[in-house]
């Protein structure tokens, strides 16, 4: 089984516009979809929909957060939640035929230190029965920023992997955790060691630099040009194939979800890093946000080049 972790969840709003936005004016909105939202929402439905077995918890509050309950039970995933007092957020994003898209995010309730408490006590019996844990996306107001480390460790100490992919000072805490993989950008990596990446040969300098601290998987996405994995077996690009994109919104959280399966079904890493780029390619095809149509997938796989540097 795959548990992920959302605790800054949320909403997420789809806005389909078919005119060009024009600021200071009333738009009319030609379609809105809504989905249970925050990355690792967004990771559980990819998980689900690659065949594995998945839990989702985390945060929920309010009437936000019975709504997201019943999204999740529409899409068939368990969950398991800690219920706070606090609303939980909504997101919005706008996608339209010149800026593609642009997303409002929420930052989402104040969680107080009682309610933290009693989430990490109760987290070792929620993910009892998974394989591999994932811990994605940003923290609400009051938790602690080692709040992941906390939750990394714990996992490791029940003997089973984990996945960070966060930004901040909670994937720096997090990284000291020592996770089984990590999924930053390059904009995280920038920030993790005060510094500019100018080139392919920085990030692959950079990515090392995590390995180097005792993180066995740390893949770093790469847009279109796919993800960088350095692993035990060595350094890998997966390149896909050129593509006509509809909504990259959730590809990040697609390729975590994906690698999620590799890791559950023991995959060689070049063959998950294979996997992994082509699931995150099938979701910029899918006009929702966090899905993919596995023939999407299945034809992208066939065309991914594998590199080794």
């Amino acid at each position: 089984m795959i548990t992920t972790v959302t605790l800054n969840a949320s909403i997420d709003k789809a806005y389909h516009m078919t005119k060009k936005i024009e600021n200071g004016t009333v738009m009319r909105v030609a379609k809105t979809h809504n989905s249970a939202g925050g990355k690792g929402l967004n990771v559980a439905r990819v998980a689900k929909i690659c065949g594995a077995d998945t839990k989702a918890t985390g945060l929920v509050g309010g009437y936000n957060g019975e709504y997201l309950e019943s999204l999740l039970e529409a899409d068939r995933i368990f969950h398991e939640f800690e219920h706070i007092k606090g609303e939980t957020r909504s997101c919005i994003n706008i996608l339209d035929p010149e800026y593609g898209s642009t997303e409002y995010l929420e930052a989402g309730c104040e969680v107080t230190p009682e309610e933290e408490k009693s989430f990490l006590k109760n987290f070792p019996e929620i993910i009892k029965n998974s394989d591999v844990v994932t811990i994605s996306g940003s923290v609400p107001n009051g938790m602690g920023k080692d709040i992941y480390q906390k939750m990394i460790q714990m996992v490791k100490s029940l003997g089973k992997k984990v996945i960070l992919d966060t930004s901040g000072e909670y994937l720096k805490k997090g990284i000291e955790g020592l996770p089984t993989m990590v999924k930053p950008n390059q904009d995280e990596i920038e920030a993790l060691f005060h510094t500019k990446v100018n080139n392919r040969t920085d990030v692959v300098e950079y990515a090392k630099k995590i390995y180097e601290k005792g993180i066995p998987y740390v893949v770093i996405s790469l847009g279109g040009d796919g993800a960088l994995l350095v692993c035990e077996k060595g350094i890998y690009q997966g390149k896909p194939p050129k593509m006509k994109v509809v909504n990259t919104v959730g590809c990040g959280d697609s390729m975590v979800g994906a690698f999620a399966v590799g890791l559950e079904r023991n995959m060689e890493p070049e063959d998950a890093l294979k996997y992994a780029v082509a699931v995150a390619s099938a979701n910029a095809l899918s006009p929702y946000t966090g899905t993919f149509r596995p023939e999407n997938r299945d034809e992208i796989i066939k065309n991914i080049e594998i590199i080794k540097l």
